[in-house]
């Protein structure tokens, strides 16, 4: 098993602060925020091909731009890179999005893997007319993702559940490949949809032990159910010739947050339904003391950001002994990002991947 790296992009805005990245949240450009146009994301999918990265997250909101038809535009500006669509079931027939996809492996030549975001938010899924609770969103992702592939089975399928009917399902032409599933989840609820659907059990980063655990859980889970299912992490990474340089970086960071905007960000991440966004903000409690919850491992970006709130910092070579440790748990798959995204990839794609190549840990 070898490392795959992946990069991420901010279809929502980037910058160089961790507060005010959204570009359209008040409907307008906010200042200092780079918008997400064509031709800034093009920058960071070219730079995330030449670095050798596999592929690109984008992800799904409110403030992002649609992430099908922005990679899919992306793909004409690329020649191998893949692209990590998230998207979120409870909006989209399970048969369009079987067929969506089975589109998209056509035009982009096979360069399609899938994010399965079942949401969080109650707030945010009712933007999109979606109101089940938090489980029962779970329960349709299950039936959600057994359509799909059974649609891509090249015969006509039929599915009478608690949230679908459908008969007849098909695509004309499955998808070759068929996308890989990337899914995550921490609830007893996300658990069995994990194992019985997922081809990537996506974990946000904890500390080591936590994430032993939860691969622990989810294998358990599969091996009951007779499958297999592969690992991967999403974290930010700070890396630079020196550890100094790196948590130089860090502190820039810390220090473009107030009080204000930090308290302000907490009582909304605290309202989550989500209990990987619950165990995101135990990591720091709110406070910006004693960050580095880890060794490299510092949770500063969740002081404000919603979803992934760790970020690898170190040196190179820091950077690398925490991924080949995450590695050694199980983790395959690396989702990674940092701010902007544009330096940050070359940051890391300069520093630490020859370091994981020089180890043995990547393919090729």
């Amino acid at each position: 098993m070898t490392v795959r790296l992946h990069w991420f992009l901010p279809t929502g805005g980037d910058g160089r602060t961790l507060v005010d990245r959204h570009a359209y949240a008040n409907n307008h450009a906010a200042a200092g925020v780079r918008e997400p146009d064509i031709e800034y994301l093009a920058q960071i999918a070219k730079a995330a091909e030449r670095l050798g990265f596999e592929a690109v997250l984008t992800p799904t909101g409110t403030w992002c731009e649609d992430a099908w038809l922005t990679t899919v535009a992306l793909a004409q500006h690329t020649e191998r890179l893949k692209f990590l669509v998230a998207f979120r079931p409870g909006v989209i027939s399970p048969t369009l999005a079987a067929q969506m996809a089975a589109t998209y492996q056509r035009i982009t030549r096979g360069r399609l893997l899938l994010n399965v975001v079942t949401g969080g938010d109650s707030a945010e899924q009712r933007r999109f007319g979606d109101h089940l609770g938090h489980d029962l969103r779970y329960a349709r992702t299950a039936e959600f993702l057994s359509v799909v592939r059974g649609v891509w089975g090249g015969q006509p399928f039929d599915f009478h559940g608690d949230h679908y009917r459908i008969d007849g399902g098909l695509t004309a032409v499955p998808p070759d490949p068929l996308p890989e599933i990337f899914f995550g989840g921490s609830s007893a609820a996300a658990g069995p949809v994990a194992a019985e659907h997922a081809d990537v059990y996506l974990t946000w980063g904890e500390r080591p032990q936590e994430v032993k655990e939860k691969i622990d859980w989810i294998r358990s889970l599969a091996e009951e159910r007779g499958r297999t299912v592969k690992f991967g992490i999403r974290l930010h990474t700070i890396s630079r010739d020196s550890a100094k340089e790196a948590w130089a970086a860090a502190d820039r960071l810390l220090g473009d947050l107030d009080d204000a905007s930090i308290s302000a960000a907490q009582a909304a991440l605290g309202a989550s339904e989500s209990v990987g966004q619950q165990r995101m903000l135990a990591l720091h409690g709110g406070s910006r003391d004693k960050l580095e919850i880890s060794p490299n491992l510092w949770a500063g970006v969740g002081l404000v950001r919603g979803g992934a709130g760790t970020a690898l910092v170190g040196s190179h070579g820091d950077v690398a002994d925490r991924i080949e440790e995450y590695h050694a748990l199980g983790i395959e798959n690396f989702v990674l990002s940092g701010y902007p995204h544009l330096e940050e990839a070359y940051w890391f794609g300069e520093g630490v991947t020859p370091e994981l190549a020089a180890r043995g840990l990547l393919a090729g």
